[in-house]
């Protein structure tokens, strides 16, 4: 149940990417926060760049460091190549596919109704954020919890879709097809230098 509970603005500029979502601090104060964030840097090390992509990543996705090595781990021992395994598997997770299929605005917003119980998978409540799906397998929002208000505007507003998942908005629902293809991911995340780190 352990996750980032801090101020999330500061990590999206520390990273100069709305990580977390649409933020207007980072139009008002384009530089990494701190005492430090006007001023000029030195140049960053090979070792900081690295670490700055992993952390970028799992602060994206809500991972803290045992979750995201040991799902590291796992991509590494599958068949491929492993960023890209790393990040399939970060898509495959329940929270995220709620996400992408709209019915929270945010990760983390995915993420508490997965804990609440609000969400189904193959008929089926399943309240563990990391659950990992699998092809063919359906989400749908739980029928006690479809008539939530935030649930309902969510639908409304998110319109967008993704070529590894299939939404019924009507519904409530939606079909994990398959593991998504690297170029199909939206994120901005260079997943070679997380495995060079890693490699070390």
């Amino acid at each position: 149940m352990a996750r980032y509970r801090g101020p999330k603005q500061k990590i999206a500029r520390r990273f100069k990417e709305p990580i977390f979502g649409p933020s207007k601090s980072l139009e008002r104060k384009p530089f990494p926060p701190g005492q430090h964030g006007r001023t000029r840097r030195r140049r960053e090390s090979e070792y900081a760049v690295q670490l700055k992509e992993k952390q970028k990543a799992k602060y994206t996705y809500g991972l803290l460091e045992r979750q995201f090595r040991n799902l590291f781990e796992k991509a590494a021992r599958k068949k491929g190549v492993t960023g890209e395994n790393l990040l399939r598997f970060l898509e495959a997770r329940l929270d995220n596919t709620v996400f992408r299929l709209g019915f929270g605005s945010s990760r983390r917003q995915a993420r508490q109704l997965v804990t609440h119980g609000h969400i189904m998978v193959n008929d089926q409540v399943v309240n563990i954020p990391s659950y990992q799906l699998r092809a063919g397998d359906i989400i749908s929002v739980r029928p006690r919890s479809r008539r939530l208000v935030v649930v309902r505007e969510n639908i409304q507003r998110n319109r967008r879709s993704f070529p590894w998942l299939e939404v019924d908005r009507q519904q409530m629902a939606g079909k994990f097809l398959d593991f998504p293809e690297r170029s199909d991911i939206p994120e901005n995340i260079n997943e070679q230098l997380i495995v060079e780190l890693y490699s070390k």
